[in-house]
């Protein structure tokens, strides 16, 4: 019957990978990124500083700051065939779809694609985070009818990516608000979505194409796609008597509740929740309303006590992006956006140190069969 080697159904608790990014330290409770703890970083660095952390290893200056955003600010010009391309879509194409395809799409602008150096992986990813604020945005407004937003040099980069979601520009706490859920999306060890980019780029397989598998794996509801199912979940209850009816009435059908668990978070409260669930209470006093916040709670609470189960962070993002006016299907969208400089670190780090992924299987079928018995 052949050798049977150990199956871990999902890789759960295996190590693939050796990395100096991230670590998700859950004794500690703590997210280790290039030896800082990310919570404490979100709580005084913004996502550019984040986006030099990974890229060019270390917290930038003030200059150093400033430069790279000036560095993204060029980048921010997506060409015109892409969005073209784009407007061919159907109007039902999901925006995360829309996303793959132009991450794609970019690849045949690069001259230098076959080029698997740091430099040229750095220009590269500088050129994406530059290019999918835009294109999240506009794929968004284009299927849906609507003009694009072109990109304002005046603004901050994340005020900017805002102001082309929402065509408003944004208040300075909803512009530190939203920049604190980039820093907190932009990077989180190893989930599928960067499993897969560092499979993709084990093959040598370049920094798009790495990328464009990263969003078919993020679009899943299982994954990135589970801030999209909150909100719907939320809109549909509308009350808090009436979350609650749904909770129960979906625990009593033993339907799965998103926004709740986490592979590595099992026993806890992932850290990420607690500070959005901070900038959702936030916008509520600063909105007066606090619906959103309350039925948050009320299901947090339900969560904890009948199965044990606390808020990832899509659970508190979702109503916080719903409190900035931004469209429900760009949740995930904007969650690529941000984790961009996290997919495309590990890209650099697989092609500098590769060894190509090639796991075996158990073989469960059956032997000994002949065409002509």
């Amino acid at each position: 019957m052949g050798n049977t080697m150990q199956f871990v159904p999902g890789l759960e608790g295996v190590v693939a990978v050796e990395t100096g990014i991230s670590f998700l330290d859950t004794v500690e409770s703590e997210i280790v990124l290039k030896g800082y703890d990310l919570i404490e970083l979100s709580k005084s660095k913004g996502y550019l500083d984040i986006v030099h952390l990974l890229m060019e290893g270390s917290l930038p200056n003030e200059a150093e700051k400033k430069a790279l955003e000036e560095s993204l600010k060029k980048n921010y010009h997506v060409p015109e065939a892409v969005m073209e391309m784009i407007k061919l879509l159907p109007e039902s194409t999901h925006p995360m779809d829309a996303l793959r395809t132009g991450v794609s799409a970019l690849s045949g602008y690069d001259k230098d694609i076959l080029d698997r150096s740091h430099e040229s992986n750095l220009n590269r990813a500088y050129h994406l985070l530059g290019n999918v604020p835009n294109i999240v945005a506009n794929s968004y407004h284009i299927l849906n009818g609507e003009e694009t937003v072109e990109p304002r040099q005046d603004l901050s980069y994340s005020a900017n990516f805002l102001y082309m979601i929402t065509g408003k520009v944004p208040s300075e706490m909803e512009e530190r608000i939203f920049d604190r859920s980039l820093v907190l999306y932009s990077e989180h060890e190893l989930p599928n979505s960067t499993f897969t980019a560092r499979v993709i780029a084990s093959t040598l397989s370049d920094l798009y194409g790495a990328l464009t598998g990263a969003v078919a794996s993020l679009k899943g509801h299982l994954h990135g796609g589970a801030n999209e199912a909150v909100m719907e979940m939320l809109k549909e209850a509308g009350t808090v008597e009436k979350f609650e009816e749904l909770l129960y009435t979906k625990l009593k059908n033993k339907e799965k509740v998103m926004g709740f668990g986490h592979r590595v978070y099992m026993k806890k409260m992932d850290p990420r929740a607690l500070m959005m669930k901070e900038a959702l209470k936030e916008l509520s006093e600063a909105k007066g309303d606090n619906t959103l916040f309350e039925m948050c709670e009320v299901g947090e609470k339900i969560m904890a006590q009948e199965k044990g189960l606390f808020p990832n962070l899509d659970y508190y993002a979702a109503p916080v992006y719903w409190m900035l006016g931004i469209p429900i299907p760009l949740y995930t969208p904007i969650f690529f956006s941000s984790r961009t400089a996290g997919l495309s670190a590990h890209v650099m780090e697989q092609h500098e140190n590769n060894r190509l992924f090639r796991p075996r299987v158990n073989y469960r079928g059956p032997r000994g069969l002949h065409p002509n018995d």
